[in-house]
């Protein structure tokens, strides 16, 4: 349901589904019903209202990266060689057909973008540094973190 201005009305419900999705994605329509504490019906209409208004894009499963050889996370800042809307636009491109990159940020301040990667360790970084990262489209410099402790990865969303 949305206001007079197009906002999409959220309640105290629809938060209380939201908070319970984030954590169990995969509670059955009764079992979130009965912890949100509304009828099975009510529950799946608003569901699919949360869907359909594009509040809730997907449910997924979150991988164990350790469990599936990808236990090494990079944070690689990019700058790119212009600030056109063009190199923008061919470097996003580019980056969404890689795989390996989980989030792609164009970000203000000293880099143009932020990307995480995921991999298997240092050696298989620098494969990718050297294949595929550095001949992205524009790309000027590189400069690479490697992340010694996740503190907080994918953390839900308040409300």
């Amino acid at each position: 349901m949305k206001d007079s201005s197009g906002e999409i009305l959220i309640d105290r419900t629809d938060r209380k589904i939201l908070k319970f999705l984030q954590s169990e994605g995969r509670l059955s329509n009764a079992e979130l019903a009965e912890r949100v504490n509304v009828s099975a019906a009510t529950c799946h209409r608003r569901t699919q209202r949360l869907f359909d208004e594009g509040v809730i894009s997907s449910v997924r499963a979150m991988v164990n990266p350790d469990q599936v050889d990808r236990a090494a996370l990079v944070i690689v800042g990019v700058v790119l060689d212009r600030s056109t809307p063009q190199s923008f636009a061919e470097f996003e491109d580019a980056v969404r057909k890689l795989s390996f990159v989980l989030d792609c940020h164009l970000v203000a301040g000293d880099f143009d973008y932020f990307l995480k990667i995921r991999v298997k360790d240092m050696a298989d970084f620098n494969r990718l540094h050297g294949e595929k990262l550095i001949a992205l489209p524009g790309v000027r410099q590189t400069r690479t973190f490697f992340v010694m402790k996740e503190v907080t990865d994918n953390a839900p969303l308040s409300f």
